[in-house]
């Protein structure tokens, strides 16, 4: 596993730290090279204008061992986990933020979108103005922006969604802002096509730079594809809590491949082995392998034992590592982490290893308009990255957020006691 080295080389005092990680392979561009990673100032860092233009060296060599580097994992939809749930708890939210962000690191998980399902109006109005963007580090992943799953969902359609509480759109955008109070954290929303008003308000909600997502939903493919004629973007949790495929209306499910359409549309996957069957993941896949972007849905049992949690407003009771609302059949969530997620879909769907971690990293990033910034290994982009063991099924051993180790497996040796501040702690 990883040490480090002195380097050979003497740094000039003109340049910030250079850290070279050796002895590795990368997830870079597709596939799996060998290669040297460098990283400075919390960015990834390309190594030739270091040697021909600035001439020093590194300051610090990591010995990786030969372990896998890839980019940190995006969970776009995560409703909570270790006992806190985003929606339901109001009055310790920064706690419920904090204990999540940094639970997730041991999964791999660089950045999330906390996901607020169905809720009082007032709930809206608490949560959003204090679950505010900010970058990740040592405190815990990085804030994307709230997505905000509900409330205007199809009541046929509602899942593990109180139905008290979902609401329509006929008042338009103005509805909205009554609803939410303001827009000012929000990444993302989900919303059933069908509902009147829904194409306005997309198109409001696309122009203010927030992704649009359909799901939830009683909607055909028509009304699909006239919301991302609008600006969606995004499925929400495919095959799940929409119409199904039928091969005279393929429902939101057509989108994947629809040629009426402004733009080619993203779809979230559970890949837990129970909200999607291996045939459906594979069909998916197969059918837009771009487009697929795994989500954990993760509820407040993720992290913890069966037993009686909730979701937003809802009971669930785990039994056997499956989330349902109490006394009912209906999936609340999922309690998996993104790392289990990636090895699942890898076995379920017969991918690559590459193919499972582009679904949790580049792909969420490109949802949310980062891939600039994260989701790869490309020069500039941010210091977010893994170091995982690909010798078998896939263990995260040490996740980094803009260049400093914020979390070490307990099996995994340390880098160093210098280097790595955070080892072992979740």
């Amino acid at each position: 596993m990883p040490s480090i080295i002195p380097s050979s080389g003497s740094a000039t005092p003109k340049h910030s730290k250079i850290y070279q990680f050796i002895n590795c392979r990368l997830v870079r561009e597709g596939r799996i090279i060998k290669d040297d990673f460098w990283i400075r100032d919390g960015k990834i860092l390309n190594p030739e204008p270091v040697f021909y233009d600035e001439r020093v060296h590194a300051d610090v060599k990591i010995d990786c061992h030969d372990a896998l580097i890839c980019p940190g994992f995006i969970d776009i939809q995560i409703n909570g986990g270790f006992g806190y749930d985003f929606s339901s708890d109001v009055n310790n939210l920064e706690e419920a933020v904090s204990k999540v962000a940094k639970g997730v690191l041991s999964a791999g998980v660089t950045s999330i979108a906390p996901t607020v399902v169905t809720s009082p109006n007032s709930v809206y109005h608490q949560v959003i103005p204090r679950l505010v963007k900010r970058a990740g580090g040592p405190e815990g992943a990085g804030i994307l922006g709230i997505h905000l799953e509900g409330p205007f969902i199809s009541p046929e359609k509602k899942g593990a969604h109180p139905p008290q509480f979902i609401q329509n759109l006929e008042e338009g955008i103005s509805k909205i802002y009554d609803v939410y109070g303001c827009l000012d954290n929000v990444g993302m929303v989900t919303i059933a096509p069908e509902l009147a008003g829904a194409t306005a308000v997309i198109g409001h909600l696309a122009s203010q730079g927030i992704v649009v997502s359909v799901g939830h939903s009683n909607g055909n493919l028509e009304d699909g594809e006239a919301a991302v004629n609008s600006g969606a973007s995004f499925i929400t949790h495919l095959f799940n809590a929409m119409l199904p495929f039928h091969h005279r209306d393929p429902g939101l499910v057509g989108l994947l491949t629809s040629r009426l359409i402004s733009k080619p549309v993203h779809y979230g996957i559970i890949a837990d082995g129970i909200h999607t069957h291996p045939a459906a993941l594979r069909i998916a896949h197969r059918t837009h392998p771009q487009g697929l972007v795994l989500v954990t849905d993760a509820m407040a049992a993720m992290g913890l034992s069966d037993g009686e949690h909730h979701i937003g407003q809802m009971k669930v009771l785990v039994e056997k590592h499956c989330a349902r609302l109490v006394g009912t059949n209906t999936l609340a969530g999922s309690i998996v982490t993104m790392d289990y997620c990636v090895r699942q879909f890898v076995k379920d769907a017969g991918v690559s290893l590459v193919e499972g971690i582009e679904a949790a990293t580049l792909h969420p990033a490109r949802v949310m308009g980062i891939d600039h910034l994260k989701g790869s290994l490309d020069f500039g982009t941010d210091a977010d990255f893994l170091l995982v063991s690909d010798k078998g099924p896939m263990e995260v051993l040490h996740t980094f957020i803009a260049g400093e180790c914020v979390y070490s497996a307990p099996d995994a040796p340390p880098l160093a006691p210098a280097y790595c501040k955070y080892s072992s702690e979740k």
